[in-house]
């Protein structure tokens, strides 16, 4: 072969998949033998992580996607998903519309709170004790996030995020199976303790599903990824029901009622 040719099959270097005419291998895996033989979490798991999950694994992982596929049309993706499924374009464009709203401030408190587990962890390795590297953890956030605890506390659901309780629940049963360790199921409710010290602050969505990303191993920056698959699902089903309503061209508000005008 030339170093032409080389140069040209070296430009996208993969170990993801192995593909030629008649061929297609994901991690070493042929396709044939995944088709009905492996779950939609387990191949998530085998293209991102590089290895078949365990059922077990695979069950905890599929749990934290569940939890996230949806908020309301509140959500300014569900929202931006369904005003774009009104302007003549097809579901794709508007399920593109609804994923590119996951920014830093509306979907990556997931990935921002598996950070600040993993830092406390590593402080806990370092030889830092449990509780003084929680509060470590906590300052250093702080101190370069400002007061906010991403993954704690939500603007609807006081006093409880229902969906949090649950998959701890899931956690700690799959820690006593001994799937997961649970050492991160007991820095995020160390982490509760430690913010509800003057008043009760609950552990939402976002710091519930860190933990089993954290628990399986995933980086932090994954964990935003996995997060937009789970609501993907949720962008769909908006997008596709308001075909189905109808509509045209609907804004963010209904066209009685007009932005306040400021006068400069």
């Amino acid at each position: 072969m030339s170093d032409d040719a080389d140069a040209i099959r070296n430009w996208w270097r993969t170990s993801i998949i192995d593909m030629e005419p008649g061929k297609i291998a994901f991690r070493g895996h042929p396709i044939e033998d995944l088709i009905g033989n492996v779950s939609f979490p387990q191949m998530i798991w085998l293209m991102t992580a590089g290895r078949l999950a365990l059922p077990e694994e695979a069950a905890l992982l599929e749990a934290a996607l569940v939890a996230g596929v949806d908020h309301g049309p509140q959500a300014p993706s569900i929202a931006a998903a369904r005003m774009t499924a009104t302007c003549g374009v097809g579901l794709n464009n508007a399920m593109a519309n609804g994923v590119n709203m996951l920014g830093d401030v509306h979907g990556g408190a997931g990935e921002q709170c598996a950070e600040l587990y993993y830092d406390i962890n590593a402080r806990i390795e370092f030889g830092e004790a449990f509780d003084d590297a929680v509060q470590s953890g906590l300052d250093a956030w702080r101190a370069q996030n400002g007061k906010i605890v991403s993954g704690f506390g939500h603007r609807f659901h006081k006093p409880i995020d229902p969906r949090a309780p649950r998959l701890m629940t899931i956690v700690r049963d799959a820690a006593k199976a001994g799937t997961v360790k649970g050492r991160y199921a007991d820095i995020g409710e160390a982490v509760q303790a430690n913010l509800s010290t003057r008043k009760p602050l609950a552990m939402n969505i976002d710091g519930a599903t860190a933990v089993i990303f954290c628990e399986l191993g995933f980086p932090a920056p994954l964990s935003r990824g996995l997060f937009c698959l789970s609501r993907s699902v949720g962008i769909l089903s908006h997008a596709w029901e308001q075909m189905q309503q109808g509509g045209r061209n609907k804004g963010p508000m209904p066209p009685a009622y007009l932005p306040k005008y400021d006068k400069v």
